[in-house]
């Protein structure tokens, strides 16, 4: 299973506003700078975070944003089941676009369709506070990338 680019850099997000104190907005910049990935993609991202209600986002001069919630409330699994356009492991998950003739037979999505049950099951497991575990450390190293 691989998780889109989209889902990556939400995720990156809500690590780097999880180093902060909740009152403290960051900007889109700063975030950019700190992962060295495009600010028009984190634009994006980070509006779809702001309407699922992960983060809050302020316009203007003092603007930026923050974490909606406490860190422990925020759950990967869902987040990664909202940010995902589909989870489509091989042709068959697809029903609108199935052309594969041995789909009546074959055993093959059941395996895959355990397995991904079994992935998200994993992820419902933890918390943006979870992945926080060395914030120190991380806060540290996303610091030294925006000096």
């Amino acid at each position: 299973m691989r998780l889109t680019m989209y889902t990556d850099f939400s995720l990156r997000i809500l690590l780097y506003l999880g180093t902060k104190e909740r009152s403290e907005r960051s900007t889109i910049q700063e975030i950019s700078d700190a992962y060295n990935i495009s600010k028009n993609h984190l634009v994006k991202v980070a509006h779809e975070l702001g309407k699922a209600g992960y983060i809050e986002t302020v316009r203007g001069r003092g603007g930026g944003i923050r974490l909606a919630h406490a860190p422990e409330a925020i759950n990967i699994g869902e987040v990664i089941r909202r940010m995902e356009d589909d989870f489509h492991l091989v042709e068959c998950f697809n029903p609108a676009g199935n052309q594969c003739p041995i789909t009546p037979v074959c055993g093959l999505k059941g395996v895959l369709g355990r397995a991904l049950n079994a992935y998200l099951q994993v992820l419902d497991e933890y918390t943006l506070e979870d992945l926080l575990v060395n914030k120190n450390g991380l806060k540290m190293i996303l610091q030294q990338q925006n000096a």
